[in-house]
């Protein structure tokens, strides 16, 4: 039988270390989708600042295909973590700070 590989990034996670931060997986699960919208809002703005320099306005086809850097800056941000996947990292080290509402009141 041929051993086929895994894919590195997936890992498998314990529900019970998630929920146990919150006592409740569904609460905690929301906390980690917030804290990945931050890393991913940041990642898009650093991104997007890195790209900007190689904006050009005139559209020379050649230019396009002749830079390195650029491309190399896009296929260093695709091999960075998944923002889902440092959210769930900074949450079980408790990096992320988080508080609970209390039921029935509202916040204006």
């Amino acid at each position: 039988m041929s051993k086929t590989p895994t894919n590195p990034s997936i890992i498998t996670r314990d529900v019970d270390k998630i929920a146990a931060k919150t006592g409740n997986v569904y609460e905690s699960i929301s906390i980690v989708g917030q804290r990945a919208r931050q890393i991913s809002s940041k990642m898009k703005e650093e991104l997007s600042g890195k790209l900007s320099e190689f904006a050009s306005s005139v559209d020379n086809l050649e230019e396009i295909f002749e830079n390195r850097e650029q491309i190399e800056i896009s296929k260093y941000y695709e091999r960075m973590p998944k923002p889902s996947a440092l959210a769930i990292d900074d949450f079980l080290a408790d990096k992320v700070d988080f508080r609970n509402r209390e039921e029935g009141t509202t916040e204006n």
